[in-house]
């Protein structure tokens, strides 16, 4: 943060930091459960991708697995954390970038107090900043930032295991700069933009095949698959559009059907 950015600001963007760190760190037996939770989808000597890495917490979850690990975090101060927490481990790659469908730039949109819930998506500020939900959230301008595409990044490290997308409300754009099917990923999902995951399906039926993935969820921070043998795409999106809208966030998981 700049030197002149006001003292509240600054204030903000503190609590906001710290706010992070007792959601994603604090909490002891959380790194167990990740790994317990993860152990499906991250293999022993695989490469996981942690688009929206924040503090770090599927980073660290996903090289205990004896995973490597690309992590990709717009935030300035969470590059900085991600770094410092790290720097000295040669299988994590930490990229100050954000991921869309196309390589460029894009204003991020960063709340401060909140910052789990920076995003790229006017539309998300717009449509999630009305809902009762994000009543405290108060979104402002931040950095121009680097965008790439998953595309790029495998071409760069390789076909990833596992992908952990959660970029409030831009995980389509994130999807549609993937052009081949991944063995496992997962994209967050909030009720009151549920067409944003619905998309997500979409675009992955189309892309490996109707009926190429299962798909199962998870709420919030709970690391627990609500059906972990996994349901079809059709199933997957009448559960998304049957959920109220004051239902809690979190995410679907994909993975690809075994050749029958």
């Amino acid at each position: 943060m700049h030197p002149d950015t006001p003292f509240w600001q600054r204030l903000d963007q503190r609590l906001g930091v710290w706010r992070s760190w007792l959601v994603y760190r604090a909490i002891p037996w959380r790194a167990a459960q990740l790994r317990r939770f993860y152990r499906r989808f991250v293999p022993v000597g695989g490469l996981a991708f942690d688009v929206g890495a924040h503090e770090g917490n599927r980073v660290a979850a996903f090289r205990q697995l004896g995973a490597r690990v690309v992590a990709l975090e717009p935030q300035p101060v969470f590059v900085q954390r991600l770094q410092k927490r790290f720097g000295g481990d040669a299988q994590v790659t930490v990229l100050p970038q954000a991921l869309g469908r196309a390589v460029g730039q894009a204003r991020l949109l960063a709340s401060p107090r909140t910052p789990t819930v920076a995003t790229l998506s006017d539309d998300f500020v717009r449509r999630a900043g009305a809902d009762p939900a994000f009543r405290r959230v108060r979104w402002q301008h931040g950095p121009l930032v680097s965008v790439n595409t998953l595309d790029a990044l495998i071409a760069q490290h390789g076909v990833p295991d596992f992908v952990k997308i959660d970029v409030e409300g831009f995980e389509l754009e994130v999807l549609l700069g993937l052009s081949q099917p991944l063995p496992a990923l997962s994209f967050e999902f909030v009720p009151a933009v549920r067409d944003v995951a619905l998309g997500c399906v979409e675009r992955l039926e189309s892309q490996a095949g109707a009926g190429a993935y299962r798909y199962a969820v998870s709420l919030g921070e709970r690391q627990r698959l609500l059906r972990p043998e996994g349901e079809d795409a059709v199933a997957m999106c009448a559960w998304l559009q049957a959920l109220p809208q004051n239902a809690p966030s979190g995410d679907v998981h994909a993975w690809r059907c075994p050749p029958s």
